[in-house]
């Protein structure tokens, strides 16, 4: 990791880049493979999987058979802590949930708004050396919560074709209408056209590498809505004197073993803290078994040494970060002055672990500085909000003048008509 300190405000845009990580010199690729699945369906799903993973597969949804068997691969204790973190992420959601809000605005005029789910949600897993079957709770949970009826899942599969059992189990613990043996570009592409096996969402979610990003993006602009932009998952850490330097180490290396294009930062006003920390970091990192990824992501990482809190709260806000942990004296009177962030961690006890595994709430966060206007992942993501209004003979006998004095000053003659003709009634 890089160390700096005490760098000055002019400094600091350069000190805060991301990694490059311009998805679209991907495009070209990724609309020729979007184009081929549109038009030619199952038949270009199986023929990019034999060339991207070298598999052919026959039939492309997963059976109940082995849905069955992969529940019996599953160890007991993992299955209970599934169930436990699938508790708590419901209950945390749950609580999102919103009834009807009617609103006389004059008398006569009644409006109101209801929370209408999205039919048909479409689940992006990444599979590979990290299947991340914590990643179906925190979508699937959500969207069953919502009402969603059709919530589909696409992940690719292994070498011999089959889907990590973690995976499976957990999607059909919470609920998963149909699961494809399909990933990357072409996964997307099924999801947002529809083929004669995968059926045709109307909004996706998930991660992905920069291909399924640059499909996600390119399918967004017409196609079918998505979660949200994305980039490489990032944590900012923000401690003082009374951080443990094992426990800011390990929850930076947490992050960085992710990917190679990971980031991590640590920002800090005491000199101790951060020459402790960095000691520890390569103490930990010699360690892990993802030790060649997390270097990489180190590379383009770094610590950083500021005058005090209020340094530490400004540059954190111009960061916006994905995940942010603060391990502070004052954590929560700090957090309150932080505007931009995906999701917070407040003291030296709440690692960013349990955020992305079992504490409740969402792990699919805005990422790339997204959080300065974005949110993660939560109940209103599978849920459309539809507004209602009823006006009676006497509202509009009250409200109707004003509409018409302002469709008037625009000019919108017809406008004024649609009043002017029920008054005339």
């Amino acid at each position: 990791m890089n160390t700096i300190r005490y760098p000055q405000r002019t400094e600091w845009p350069e000190l805060l880049k991301r990694p490059e990580n311009d998805i679209t010199e991907l495009f070209d690729t990724a609309r020729t493979v979007l184009d081929d699945v549109r038009k030619n369906g199952d038949t270009a799903v199986r023929r990019f999987t034999k060339m991207f993973d070298g598999i052919e597969l026959g039939d492309l949804q997963v059976t109940e058979d082995e849905i069955r068997a992969a529940g019996k691969q599953v160890s007991k204790e993992l299955k209970d802590a599934i169930e436990t973190a699938r508790k708590n992420i419901e209950s945390f959601h749950a609580l999102q949930k919103e009834g009807v809000r009617m609103l006389e605005t004059m008398p006569g005029v009644k409006c109101w708004q209801k929370s209408v789910p999205i039919e048909k949600i479409g689940l992006y897993i990444p599979g590979g050396s990290a299947p991340l079957f914590s990643t179906v709770l925190m979508l699937a949970v959500p969207a069953k919560i919502a009402g969603c009826s059709e919530v589909i899942l696409c992940t690719p599969p292994g070498k011999d074709g089959s889907i990590d059992p973690a995976i499976l189990y957990t999607a059909s613990l919470v609920g998963v209408t149909k699961i494809f043996k399909a990933g990357g570009i072409q996964a997307i592409g099924a999801m947002a056209y529809g083929t004669e096996s995968i059926p045709k969402v109307f909004k996706i979610f998930g991660p992905g590498n920069q291909f399924v990003t640059a499909a996600k993006q390119l399918v967004s602009l017409k196609d079918v809505a998505i979660d949200m932009p994305a980039g490489p998952s990032e944590v900012l850490v923000m401690a003082d004197d009374s951080a443990e330097p094992a426990f800011v180490a390990a929850d930076l290396l947490s992050q960085a073993e992710h990917g190679p294009d990971s980031q991590v930062l640590f920002v800090t006003d005491s000199e101790k803290l951060l020459s402790d920390v960095e000691k520890e970091v390569g103490v930990q990192l010699s360690k892990l078994p993802r030790k060649n990824i997390a270097e990489k992501a180190l590379a383009n990482s770094r610590l950083i040494l500021l005058k005090d809190a209020d340094e530490m709260v400004e540059l954190t806000n111009l960061y916006a970060p994905e995940h942010l942990i603060i391990s502070m004296k004052n954590d929560e009177a700090i957090a309150e002055r932080i505007v931009h962030a995906g999701s917070i961690f407040l003291g030296n006890y709440t690692p960013e672990s349990a955020g992305d595994y079992a504490s409740g709430t969402n792990h699919t966060l805005p990422t790339n500085g997204y959080a300065t206007a974005y949110s993660g992942v939560n109940l209103d993501s599978f849920v459309k909000k539809i507004t209602y209004q009823k006006i009676s003979k006497e509202g509009l006998e009250k409200l109707g003048p004003i509409i018409e004095t302002m469709a008037a000053a625009e000019h919108l003659v017809a406008h004024k008509n649609a009043v002017a003709l029920r008054l005339q009634r």
